[in-house]
């Protein structure tokens, strides 16, 4: 829950510059006014990511995605919108200034704060121990080293050393005037027979970051070969710290994951910073949890493809059937990988190049429903547990959401093990209403069996007065302070069916033409969305009398900002591949303002006029024929709106002549 002020968002959005936001995360080119770069959304050649400091927007034109400061950090970190505040108001100084909390309310916020301030504490002190005393680097430093591991690497992962002495982190931090009991609720001591000693002693320290970079817990590796000891241990949860909800390496991997769309699950903490350190970035474990639901949501909020990546011993790959049917049902493509034999991710990428490794990820990945059933079927050795196995992967099918994928998996399953695709069709579809039912009796028969068909599927037609209603948006936000001398229509007279007019030349701003012609025919748009953008759009013209689309962005909620995005980049669209430099003519949108504004409000005004004479049909066809007058009242209607649709072709043609 978030209790940010409205004030302190306002601060944070007059504070905020999307060049220099942006600026933190790709590399931006001077390019005229404004700014190009390569998009981090995905992999390309030619820069299609545009930047503009005047109108403080940003436009992928290779992904469509667009928006302010705020949407890229929610696009791109992933960050909800609290938290793209947050970390925007921790970038410009800006005190957070939060409504007042209940007692409970304050005394939570409070604890939590303290737990991330010790933790960070935590991190930089088990560092210092790591790279600044002798009994760090002769024991943690050298393993990572015997390893293989290079300093950026234990330094983009924050890896850490806590000495054999068992309080000499307590005694620290009390020195610093950390509180005994607020190390203990994060999870940093340990009380025990009237004792005070350390969680962590006498082991390499591996911190586990949020999204944002934050240290919500630890978990620490022993190097000496003592049987009595865990070889891992790791943070108890905490107010901060909940295991279920956080992968390991998720913070240094988030853009890799995003811009390759593809995710590398792997089991250890070592595994993820071996493949880091090959420039497999996009990689992240779950690190000593089984893999959980709340787990697999994070996953999917940077991609919907997952490839699992485990030893090839036995374990490995029982390994690799756990938790599986979660991502499934969460509808995230998932491949399998298994290493030779011998091998673990992190051993495997020290021993074979980056271009072995990578060529090996990619020619031995196979889908996870394939793997499955390939590798039950050649554990089976006894023809009477055929049934079992093939039910074991039909359960795994019956989890996906999808009933596409779900039949192709069952046509596949069904070619592998020689059974007949009806009959698993049948069985399939038995199970789909078992799991229905027990989630809830109402639900008994919500889905029917899957059915072996080919479904015609219909193009979505383009409402052309939505089109037109852009359009108009468009034009408000980009030239409405633009004054040009617009021609005005005047009908005289009705001479042989032939409207005679005269054209009347008058100056006006763009925002101006736009109101008074909406206005004089109560013109509401068919779009919810265009309607509020219209309303706030005019409302400022009407106030103030003129209209900034800096303003408007900062009004907007955060849904309408990547909208906004696309409508002022637009100009600017054609500008990224110099288009000018081959020969190839580029819009230019303010030639011939006029023509243009008079051309887009006159066929919204033909198209509302369409409409009307739609419904006035529709209404005579209720009414009695009996009922004579009420007839012709509805006939005469039609016909004036008849009338006037001519006029609108009219004007029309002389607007495309002139």
């Amino acid at each position: 829950m978030s209790y940010i002020s409205p004030k302190t968002i306002e601060a944070v959005r007059e504070a905020m510059r999307v060049e220099e936001v942006i600026g933190e995360f790709v590399q931006l080119k001077r390019s005229g006014s404004n700014l190009r770069g390569f998009s981090p959304f995905n992999n390309e050649r030619t820069p299609s990511f545009f930047v503009s400091p005047a109108k403080q927007i940003w436009k992928d034109f290779s992904s469509g995605k667009g928006g302010d400061a705020i949407k890229f950090l929610m696009e791109h970190e992933k960050f909800t919108y609290p938290e793209a505040i947050r970390w925007l108001a921790k970038k410009y100084n800006i005190e957070i200034e939060e409504r007042e909390l209940t007692d409970d309310e304050r005394k939570e916020q409070q604890e939590k704060e303290s737990l991330y301030v010790v933790t960070e504490f935590a991190k930089k002190w088990f560092v210092e121990q790591l790279h600044h005393t002798d009994e760090g680097k002769s024991v943690g430093l050298s393993y990572f080293k015997q390893r293989g591991f290079r300093e950026k690497t234990l330094q983009d992962f924050d890896i850490g050393y806590s000495p054999a002495q068992r309080d000499a982190f307590y005694r620290a931090a009390v020195a610093k005037g950390y509180k005994e009991e607020l190390l203990e609720k994060a999870g940093l001591i340990i009380k025990k027979n009237g004792r005070i000693f350390d969680r962590f002693y006498d082991r390499v320290i591996f911190p586990v970051h949020s999204l944002s970079g934050t240290v919500l817990g630890f978990a620490g590796r022993i190097l000496k070969n003592d049987v009595k000891a865990a070889k891992y241990i790791n943070s108890p949860e905490t107010e901060i710290y909940r295991k279920s909800k956080v992968l390991y390496g998720i913070f240094q991997a988030k853009t890799e994951i995003v811009k390759e769309d593809r995710v590398y699950l792997v089991e250890g903490y070592t595994d993820v910073m071996a493949f880091h350190q090959a420039g497999i970035k996009n990689t992240v474990a779950s690190a000593g949890t089984a893999l959980t639901d709340e787990q697999v949501k994070l996953i999917k909020r940077f991609t919907k493809n997952v490839v699992l990546v485990y030893d090839g011993d036995t374990a490995g790959i029982q390994a690799a059937m756990r938790g599986v049917d979660i991502i499934l049902e969460n509808d995230i493509n998932v491949n399998v990988v298994v290493l030779p034999e011998g091998e673990d991710p992190d051993s495997f990428a020290r021993n074979v190049s980056t271009e072995d490794l990578i060529n090996y990820l990619e020619v031995h990945q196979k889908d996870f429903i394939t793997f499955k059933a390939e590798r039950l079927l050649q554990e089976n050795t006894d023809p009477h547990r055929t049934f079992d196995l093939i039910n074991e992967v039909l359960k795994s099918i019956a989890g996906m959401p999808n009933e596409i994928k779900r039949e192709l998996y069952t046509r596949k399953i069904a070619e592998l093990t020689g059974t007949n695709e009806r009959t698993l069709f049948k069985e399939l579809g038995r199970m789909i209403r078992r799991k229905i039912i027990g989630r809830s009796k109402l639900l008994r028969d919500a889905i029917p069996e899957p059915k072996m068909q080919v479904e015609t599927v219909r193009r979505t037609p383009v409402n052309y007065r939505e089109v037109l209603e852009r359009e108009i948006i468009k034009l408000l936000l980009l030239f409405g302070q633009h004054k040009t001398v617009f021609p005005e229509y005047v009908q005289k007279d009705l001479v042989d069916d032939q409207f005679l007019f005269d054209i009347v030349k008058t100056e006006r701003t763009v925002a101006e033409k736009i109101h008074l012609e909406l206005q004089a025919d109560e013109i509401r748009f068919a779009s919810e969305d265009f309607q509020y953008l219209y309303d706030l759009l005019t409302e400022d013209f009407r106030t103030r009398g003129e209209i900034n689309p800096m303003d408007i962005i900062k009004k907007v909620p955060p849904r309408y900002t990547e909208l906004l995005s696309d409508l002022l980049a637009e100009p600017d669209k054609y500008k990224l591949s110099d288009w000018e430099k081959i020969n190839v003519s580029v819009p230019d949108y303010s030639t011939h303002l006029d023509i243009w504004v008079t051309d887009v409000i006159y066929r919204l005004r033909m198209e509302l006029l369409k409409d009307l004479i739609k419904d006035k049909q529709n209404e005579l066809k209720a009414i009695d024929p009996e009922d004579k007058e009420a007839v012709f009242e509805e006939l005469e209607e039609v016909h004036r709106y008849n009338q006037l649709k001519k006029f609108f072709g009219e004007v029309l043609s002389q607007v495309v002549i002139t």
